[in-house]
């Protein structure tokens, strides 16, 4: 079997224990799943399904969740967030975009087919995490992920999330790549990442992305033809993000 189709198929299929089959150095494996192609509202049921395991301890490590969403401009809870939706409903319609209000930090966004999107569902304090190491640690896990497809990614000081140079960018030359926005529920993650792989970058005309005004790209903008599959790059950031967990003290 292939790499790749080693983990794409199957709604709610596990990965494995860290993907790679290695243990964390805590000896609790972190799960992760694959949701397939999912409408945001159902995952976000499964996300909330998995949190109550993490909580009552019977996935103490945590869950990796991945999927692709059908397209959906989200909504979080940033004041004014709402006045970056730049379509009316007419527009939308004719694109077949839904609209969701969601509970996450960060301001708008969009999700759609060929967008790797990963929900974490971590304890923070199993992993003696704060809330900006773990912000740092998943924009590091896709700067990892990128530099294996021989992309350099940075961060933007003030801003979340990861960020390339690219010819698509603004006067500074980079766009970015890769949204984040996530919530803590009793100290357990929810939401998380979206990376742009094969992503229609149309859609985004429709709003003012994470109320930036700066432009955004993906994985086939920039590297064309060598561009991975999504589900090649699902296994290349799963592991990792586990790989970062799994060697904290």
């Amino acid at each position: 079997m292939s790499e790749e189709k080693s983990i794409a198929t199957g709604v709610g299929k596990s990965l494995g224990v860290a993907v790679d089959g290695r243990p964390h150095s805590t000896g609790v494996p972190l799960i992760a799943m694959d949701l397939g192609v999912m409408d945001y509202r159902t995952a976000w049921n499964v996300q909330l399904q998995w949190h109550e395991k993490v909580l009552n301890g019977s996935c103490s490590g945590g869950v990796l969740l991945v999927v692709e969403h059908p397209p959906v401009i989200t909504i979080g809870r940033h004041p004014g967030a709402s006045e970056h939706l730049l379509a009316d409903t007419r527009a939308l319609a004719q694109r077949g975009v839904a609209v969701e209000s969601t509970d996450r930090g960060g301001d708008i966004t969009f999700h759609g087919p060929g967008q790797l999107v990963l929900y974490p569902i971590i304890p923070l304090n199993y992993y003696k995490l704060r809330i900006h190491d773990y912000m740092r640690l998943l924009e590091e896990a896709v700067i990892r992920t990128l530099a294996a497809m021989q992309l350099t990614a940075t961060r933007e000081a003030g801003a979340t999330g990861v960020w390339v140079k690219s010819k698509r960018g603004g006067p500074d030359g980079l766009a970015k790549i890769c949204a984040i926005g996530i919530k803590l529920r009793r100290w357990i993650t929810l939401h998380g990442l979206a990376l742009n792989v094969t992503t229609d970058l149309g859609f985004f005309e429709l709003i003012n992305p994470c109320g930036l005004s700066r432009p955004v790209t993906s994985l086939a903008a920039e590297l064309v033809t060598s561009c991975p599959t999504v589900e090649y790059v699902k296994i290349q950031l799963i592991r990792e993000l586990s790989a970062l967990l799994g060697h904290l003290p």
